[in-house]
């Protein structure tokens, strides 16, 4: 297992981000959560089988939406976390 912080930045806000990514997390059985930020990056942490957590990055490099436009993903090593089995979309 392992635990991913990713700050995402391009065309990340209000073209269905959060939802795609946390539709794509639960279908790969990930855990974490995925938000809005101030500055206009989604963040997003990410934790589960290695393989599976690289298939998800790849998965978001791509755009969760037809609507997203990645420009990078700055990706750092985090912590186990308890996120109680689920993937989730905070404010």
């Amino acid at each position: 297992m392992i635990n991913v912080q990713l700050t995402i930045t391009g065309r990340v806000q209000g073209v269905g981000f959060r939802w795609g990514t946390l539709q794509i997390a639960r279908q790969l059985g990930l855990c974490g959560f995925v938000r809005n930020q101030a500055d206009g990056t989604v963040y997003v942490e990410a934790q589960g089988p290695k393989e599976t957590v690289d298939r998800f990055i790849r998965h978001l490099a791509q755009g969760p939406t037809s609507y997203a436009i990645i420009d990078r993903i700055q990706q750092t090593a985090g912590h186990l976390t308890d996120y109680r089995g689920q993937f989730t979309i905070r404010r």
